[in-house]
């Protein structure tokens, strides 16, 4: 069997190809593939078992990153999960057969980031690195949902912000952009790592369009929580979240939240996709939970075997993180702009 490399940027057989796989997300679609193009400079492919000219029953969509940290193939950066697709698991076993014959010619590594285990067909893979993701089905309808939520921490937070008079914005204008990430600049502080570069979210809108959300939450007219969504098929995926630790007790994030998932009632959507959490990170883990949603293991395997991890040990040491903690605000978002291109 012959891999076949194609643009799924350009191909028309590769938007067509999701539309008909049910295990497609918008990590897959070029849409997202161009974002992570005009901000990381990153080259898109995608491999495939089916030949110039025909439909396609199967496909790896990847991405190319050169850096210090080591060039790789990453299916996808930035992409919570990114599944391969194919008809079936013995064509799965195929077309990861022939992607490790590319990488053994032209790569240090590819790393791969299934939302489903796939280690029965990745003998040849080892686990790279482990997080917890969270889904929550929304076919109940609205009044079970509620119902299932934290009674104190989500349903009383949700019913405290109708009190305190926060109102919702919602769109995808420059200045509600802009009012989200300086709320996100705030975020990341907080957690002593650099903000994604401002141009990230402005490509995201330009490629997006309309599958992109931004919903900001304000007192007394000023922001205090925003999230910013992204809609493919009858999916919503949380993917960015932020807020003014100042206000939180005013229910800002969970009022967003809800605001989303009835948006999401209203048109028809079955899934909310609330992404990745690091499993040391028990608060957002916990956030996540008291919203009912399903909690399952989401594991990125790497080929050949690497034991040494330097995207990881280069962002999350302690010294590092103190740091960031401390830069001025055009130093980190500065830091930003130069860091998140090789750590995809």
């Amino acid at each position: 069997m012959t891999v076949y490399t194609l643009d799924p940027v350009n191909d028309e057989r590769w938007g067509e190809f999701l539309e008909r796989h049910p295990a497609a997300s918008i990590f897959h679609t070029p849409e997202w593939l161009e974002a992570l193009r005009r901000t990381y400079g990153y080259k898109p492919v995608a491999f495939t078992t089916s030949p110039l000219g025909c439909s396609l029953t199967s496909g790896i969509a990847c991405c190319g990153i050169a850096s210090w940290l080591g060039s790789r193939l990453v299916s996808l950066p930035f992409s919570d999960h990114c599944a391969p697709l194919a008809e079936d698991s013995g064509a799965l076993t195929s077309l990861l057969t022939l992607l490790r014959e590319v990488v053994d010619r032209e790569w240090k590594y590819v790393e791969i980031r299934p939302a489903d285990s796939l280690l029965a067909e990745c003998e040849a893979f080892e686990e790279s690195e482990s997080f917890f993701l969270h889904k929550l089905d929304l076919r109940s309808c609205r009044e079970d949902i509620f119902r299932n939520l934290h009674k104190d921490c989500v349903q009383r937070k949700i019913q405290r912000a109708t009190r305190e008079g926060l109102t919702q914005e919602t769109g995808r204008s420059e200045r509600l952009l802009t009012q989200f990430y300086r709320l996100l600049l705030m975020t990341r502080r907080r957690h002593g790592v650099p903000p994604q570069p401002l141009a990230w979210f402005g490509n995201l809108i330009a490629c997006l369009g309309d599958k992109v959300r931004i919903r900001i939450a304000s007192k007394d007219g000023g922001p205090v929580a925003g999230i910013l969504t992204l809609q493919y098929k009858q999916t919503l995926v949380y993917k960015y979240g932020c807020s003014d630790e100042k206000s939180s007790q005013f229910g800002g994030m969970q009022m967003l939240l809800w605001k989303a998932i009835e948006d999401a009632k209203t048109d028809q959507l079955t899934e909310l996709d609330m992404g990745r959490s690091d499993c040391a990170n028990s608060g957002l883990v916990t956030f996540k939970d008291r919203w009912g949603a399903t909690r399952t293991r989401l594991t990125y395997l790497r080929y050949p075997r690497v034991r040494f991890h330097p995207i990881r040990n280069a962002t999350q040491g302690n010294i590092s993180k103190r740091i960031f903690a401390c830069m001025p605000d055009g130093l980190l978002t500065a830091t930003g702009r130069v860091l998140y291109k090789h750590l995809g």
